[in-house]
């Protein structure tokens, strides 16, 4: 399938595997990119510059295919080394970044000199915009189904992307829902040129998560998910668990006063206890309603060779057998 998108990135499917905290590792972006895709190595994952350096030499190793970083920028009063991290990238031979957080504007010239793609994350059209004015060459528009963060307006992808379609001049993508051939197929219907996934790559059997990480999916239904964080307007989509529920509680009890500090032990530090030592009542961790839609742990090559079947098959049998002769 050729789209803007295969054509931007030089990859042979338009799916791309976004960015995810404790599960963007090299074994991960390999596996996605060998099987036709863009994998994405989570920069902010590794702990330095130096660390991430090492994990793009070792994604290398596992691929010849082009592969991408995200690098999320985040409000900070101790900001991570960004300058390193771009250094690493840029050293790495990189050539696609995605971008998510704060305006990345400052860090464009940089990255764009160096012939890096940039794809910008963005949860409602204006943003979208303002990512085409800086010179972004792509945007991920995310739904409000997605897992992480969807942003503070609540439009679902079947607004949203006709939405983006109408005044993007930039290649698009359509993340959250994302799951299956109908999911591309309906979001190319709708404008974008490829699709984003993050929590369906989770249950994969490359994905470096704990198992229990993987089951939990399996056994979620659309109705599990929950939004955390909206009272401070950094508002995430979470799987629910024994810590999202004592979240909840705090904020419905301390309201509009509740701070960061009261909620720090069901969200700081959560990830690694639950993607890497499998403690699923550790805290909020990210997760899209998508997760209804997801029966099956398959490799990263069976699910997007299975998504790209069931695309051609909706295209060329049930959408072309229903216009009229």
């Amino acid at each position: 399938m050729k789209t803007r998108i295969t054509e931007l990135l030089g990859i042979r499917h338009p799916i791309i595997q976004g960015g995810m905290h404790y599960v963007g590792f090299a074994e991960m972006a390999a596996a996605v990119s060998n099987a036709g895709g863009l994998g994405i190595i989570t920069a902010l994952t590794q702990p330095s510059p130096e660390h991430l350096a090492r994990e793009i030499a070792r994604c290398r190793e596992m691929t010849d295919q082009p592969i991408g970083v995200n690098l999320t920028f985040l409000p900070s009063v101790k900001p991570p080394d960004y300058p390193g991290y771009v250094r690493a990238i840029l050293d790495g031979g990189v050539k696609i970044v995605e971008t998510a957080g704060n305006n990345p504007q400052q860090w464009l010239p940089a990255l764009q000199e160096a012939g890096v793609k940039v794809i910008h994350k963005c949860t409602s059209v204006r943003h979208a915009l303002k990512a085409e004015a800086i010179g972004c060459d792509a945007v991920s528009v995310d739904g409000f189904e997605c897992g992480g963060h969807p942003g503070e307006d609540d439009v679902p992808n079947m607004i949203l992307l006709p939405r983006a379609a109408d005044e993007l001049r930039i290649p698009f993508v359509a993340s959250g829902g994302m799951a299956d051939g109908r999911s591309l197929v309906a979001a190319l219907a709708m404008g974008a040129d490829g699709m984003n996934m993050g929590t369906r790559f989770v249950a994969t059997r490359e994905a470096p998560v704990h198992d229990r990480v993987k089951q939990a999916i399996l056994a979620a239904s659309e109705l599990d998910t929950r939004l955390v964080m909206r009272p401070l307007r950094n508002t995430e989509r979470v799987l629910v668990n024994a810590g999202v529920t004592r979240l909840l509680e705090k904020e419905q009890t301390l309201g509009r006063d509740i701070t960061f500090d009261d909620i720090a032990p069901e969200v700081a530090g959560v990830y690694p206890r639950v993607m890497v030592d499998g403690d699923m009542d550790a805290g909020a961790w990210s997760c899209g309603m998508v997760a209804g839609l997801i029966h099956d742990i398959p490799t990263c090559r069976e699910l997007i060779d299975r998504i790209m079947g069931e695309a051609d098959t909706i295209i060329r049998g049930r959408l072309e057998g229903l216009l009229a002769a």
